[in-house]
């Protein structure tokens, strides 16, 4: 029996690019791709709906997959670093919109927490499985020199504390489990599209590279590796 994934932000540029790779891996056996539109159904991708904002959507997604059978990798790639036409990221405390940062917990650490709570469960238990979720590595406190974007800063913070304390719980049940945080590096995707002035060309990756690039993380992460943050070239950053 071959492996199989689900991907939660599959129509974002890094979760697209995710799908398009694990659908032509000869070992998977199905690839569960959520967006907020779903999808059409072809090869091994089986597109399902969920909102990220929506926990029965969650909830509805997990169970139906979980019918299936276990899974071998949970990989949530959404994400949100400020709303188009909303407040940019703080250059000072001065900037702070309580509204605004509110939306950015909700989408960076609320949201995954909650896909955590209804897919954890579905992770293989007698192999090797893998919970994944697109952090930053602006999210690191002890890596922290210059300041700023206080919101999108605590809410990866936030998510890179839960996936610590999910790591921590999964051992309990999950022996072979691996939690991860991971830093895909600067994507060309529109997220990123206003800030990448100064970016070197060779460091600003396409989705499919970043995509090819967290793969390799992942395949080399190990049990003992669990709860920690991974930088896109496999450095281990610090929290």
């Amino acid at each position: 029996m071959g492996l199989r994934a689900a991907v939660l932000g599959a129509s974002g540029g890094i979760g697209a690019a995710l799908v398009a790779q694990l659908a032509t891996d000869p070992a998977i056996e199905r690839v569960y791709a959520g967006s907020r539109r779903g999808g059409t159904a072809g090869g091994p991708v089986q597109p399902f709906r969920f909102d990220l904002r929506d926990a029965g959507s969650i909830a509805a997604a997990a169970t139906q997959i979980g019918k299936e059978g276990a899974v071998d990798l949970v990989f949530v790639a959404t994400g949100m670093l400020h709303r188009a036409g909303g407040p940019a990221p703080e250059k000072s405390f001065r900037a702070i919109d309580g509204a605004a940062m509110a939306e950015l917990f909700q989408v960076n650490a609320i949201g995954p927490a909650v896909i955590a709570r209804h897919f954890l469960p579905l992770l293989a238990r007698d192999r090797r499985a893998v919970f994944a979720a697109l952090s930053a590595r602006v999210g690191s406190i002890a890596d922290n020199r210059l300041g700023g974007w206080h919101s999108y800063r605590a809410s990866k913070a936030a998510l890179n504390m839960l996936i610590a304390n999910f790591a921590i719980e999964l051992r309990r049940t999950h022996p072979q489990a691996i939690v991860a945080a991971l830093h895909p590096g600067t994507v060309d995707t529109g997220l990123s599209a206003p800030f990448q002035r100064g970016v070197p060309v060779a460091r600003l990756f396409s989705p499919e590279t970043s995509a090819r690039h967290l793969r390799k993380v992942l395949d080399a992460l190990r049990p003992e590796d669990s709860g920690g943050l991974f930088a896109w070239d496999g450095e281990r950053l610090p929290y």
